[in-house]
C-alpha cells in the first residue's frame, strides 16, 4: 500500500526487553508491539505457557496461536514439506505482517496448532518485537492482546485497559513501545497444500502475493485449516457495530433515533459540530488501517448504544479493512 509512513517507534529498553525475556524463561506472558497489533506472548516451547495465554483472554483451546520467529530459518524447524512458495514469500516480505500457514514439525505441540496438522508461523518486523525474541533466544507464541473477539489493541493502553497487568491484571508485563504502525493484524497465507490460499487479507495484499508467486492466491474454503481472525464475529467492540453505505447513512441514522450513536465516516459526511459522537475516518486505506482500532476503541469508550460505519471504499487495497469491519459488524435492529 502506498502511504505515508508512521512514526518511528522508540527505541527498545534494554533493561525492559531483559525483564521480559525472564517472565518468558519463567512461564509468563508478555503483551508486547508488533508492527500489526500488541501481541499477548509466552514462550511458544512451553505448553503450560501457552495455555496461560488461552486463560487470559478467554480464548477457545481449538483456535490456533501464530508462532513469532527471529528469520526464515525457524520454518524448518517448525514445519516439514516447505514449498518453494513459502520460501520466497519470507524472503520477499520477512521481517512483515505476514503469517504462513504449514504442516506442522513435531516442535509444533497441540496448543500451539489447535490440534491440527498445520503451524501459523510470522517473522516479526517492529523493533521491540525483535528485540524480544533476540534477548529471549527462542519463538514466541503470540495472538492479540485483548479479550477473545474483541477490538485488537494498538496502544499499550488498550492492553491495559482490557486484560490489565499484574498484580490486579492477567499479563506479568506490559511492554510499551508506541502505537503499532500497521492497525491490522497480518495477511494469512495457507500453503499447507502446496498451492497458495488466502486465509486473512491484511496489508500485504493479494496482488503483491500474486506478483511473488506468479500464481493466483484465491481465498481459502471454510474447510481450510482454522486461523486466527477467521470466525465469522471478532474484532467487536462492546458497543454493537453496523457498517452501512454512505448512502444509507442517513436513512441510519433516522431509523436509530432516540438512541446514542457514535459514528465512523469520512469528513463530507460527519453531522455538526455538537452532533452525535463522531471520528473522521482516514482516506487511504493505509492510513484506514492504522487508525481502525484506536477509533474503534474511542467510540466504544463513549457509551453509546451504537456504533456505525460508513463502509470505505471498495478495491483491493481497501480488502484487509473491508475483513475487519465485516466481521465486528452485527446487522442493524429491524423495524418492529
Amino acid at each position: 500500500m502506498s502511504d505515508a509512513p508512521a512514526a518511528a517507534a522508540p527505541a527498545p529498553d534494554p533493561a525492559l526487553i531483559a525483564r521480559a525475556a525472564a517472565v518468558l524463561r519463567a512461564g509468563g506472558l508478555v503483551a508486547f508491539p508488533t508492527e500489526t497489533v500488541y501481541g499477548l506472548g509466552a514462550a511458544a516451547l512451553q505448553p503450560g505457557a501457552v495455555q496461560r495465554i488461552f486463560a487470559a483472554k478467554g480464548r477457545p483451546a481449538d483456535h490456533p496461536v501464530i508462532v513469532h520467529v527471529l528469520d526464515a530459518a525457524a520454518l524448518d524447524a517448525w514445519a516439514i514439506d516447505v514449498p518453494a512458495a513459502a520460501r520466497r514469500l519470507a524472503q520477499c516480505f520477512w521481517p512483515g505482517p505476514l503469517t504462513l500457514v504449514l504442516r506442522r514439525a513435531p516442535l509444533a505441540h497441540d496448543l500451539i496448532t489447535g490440534g491440527q496438522d498445520t503451524v501459523g508461523l510470522r517473522c516479526p518486523a517492529h523493533p521491540w518485537a525483535r528485540a524480544l525474541l533476540a534477548a529471549f533466544g527462542a519463538p514466541i507464541a503470540a495472538p492479540s492482546a485483548n479479550s477473545f473477539g474483541r477490538v485488537s489493541p494498538t496502544l499499550a493502553a488498550h492492553v491495559r485497559a482490557d486484560l490489565g497487568e499484574k498484580p490486579a491484571g492477567r499479563v506479568d508485563l506490559i511492554l510499551d513501545g508506541g502505537p503499532c504502525p500497521v492497525g491490522i493484524e497480518s495477511t494469512i497465507v495457507d500453503l499447507s497444500t502446496g498451492r497458495p490460499r488466502l486465509l486473512r487479507p491484511g496489508t500485504v495484499t493479494r496482488a503483491q502475493l500474486q506478483a511473488v508467486l506468479g500464481e493466483p492466491v484465491p481465498d481459502a474454503p471454510r474447510e481450510a485449516p482454522r486461523a486466527s481472525g477467521r470466525l465469522d464475529s471478532h474484532y467487536a467492540p462492546r458497543t454493537p457495530l453496523h457498517l452501512v453505505a454512505a448512502d444509507t447513512l442517513a436513512a441510519t441514522l433516522a431509523a436509530l433515533a432516540g438512541q446514542r450513536v457514535a459514528l465512523l465516516a469520512p469528513a463530507a459526511l460527519l453531522p455538526p459540530a455538537g452532533g452525535v459522537p463522531a471520528q473522521v475516518a482516514p482516506e487511504s486505506p493505509g492510513e484506514y488501517a492504522r487508525a481502525l482500532y484506536g477509533l474503534l476503541h474511542r467510540l466504544d469508550a463513549v457509551a453509546a448504544d451504537r456504533i456505525v460505519v460508513v463502509a470505505p471504499p471498495a478495491g483491493a487495497d481497501w480488502e484487509g479493512v473491508h475483513d475487519r469491519l465485516r466481521r465486528a459488524a452485527v446487522p442493524l435492529p429491524t423495524a418492529r
